[in-house]
């Protein structure tokens, strides 16, 4: 049974979601070892930003932000920190549940395989025919999302990694790509990401 932890001062909320994720499978707690946070921004003391950012300093535990906070620039400040989503209350409950299957999904199959190139995506290494490549953050990220989808389009790649707190543009995207194949290519993987004209690329 997966754990989430809920960070929420209002106790009317807490015991709400308290219900819902037992309710479908979950276990609320408050501590960790935890396989998931929800937070709120508005906390007694430090902030939920600031928890995030000091909880990145030595966990990769997936934060989803649930507040009534709704600017944009909330909503960056909750990616720049690290967080993996934001949610506005009030927010929906079927909707709340699908995203955090979504992530529950995602932190779980950490390790993919296509074609002979494995990723180790919390190790941040690419394996081929017994060599490795050790890979940056964006670079795995990149290849995470190729491999998953196979084509993507330069916009869902830039997308994907601001959504996982990676700030970056079309010049950016375009020099790491161009570094990524450089390594898949040092250890026989070269050619596994073409540039699809127009669109984006195909792994």
């Amino acid at each position: 049974m997966k754990r989430i932890m809920i960070i929420e001062d209002d106790k009317a909320i807490y015991t709400e979601l308290c219900a819902l994720l037992s309710a479908n499978g979950y276990q609320p707690v408050d501590r960790q070892p935890c396989d998931l946070i929800l937070m709120d921004v508005n906390l007694p003391g430090e902030s939920g930003f600031t928890l995030c950012r000091k909880l990145r300093q030595s966990s990769d535990t997936p934060v989803i932000f649930l507040t009534a906070r709704d600017t944009p620039e909330d909503e960056l400040l909750a990616f720049g920190v690290g967080g993996d989503d934001f949610i506005r209350k009030p927010y929906n409950s079927a909707v709340l549940l699908a995203r955090i299957g979504r992530i529950l999904k995602s932190s779980a199959n950490d390790t993919l395989t296509v074609r002979g190139l494995t990723l180790d995506l919390p190790g941040m290494k690419a394996v081929f025919d017994g060599n490795t490549a050790e890979l940056t953050k964006n670079e795995a990220r990149i290849l995470w999302c190729l491999m998953q989808k196979e084509l993507c389009t330069r916009d869902e790649l830039i997308e994907d990694l601001w959504t996982n707190g990676m700030y970056i543009d079309g010049n950016t995207l375009y020099v790491n790509i161009g570094r990524l194949r450089e390594k898949l290519g040092r250890i026989g993987a070269a050619d596994f990401v073409r540039t699809v004209r127009g669109v984006g690329y195909r792994l």
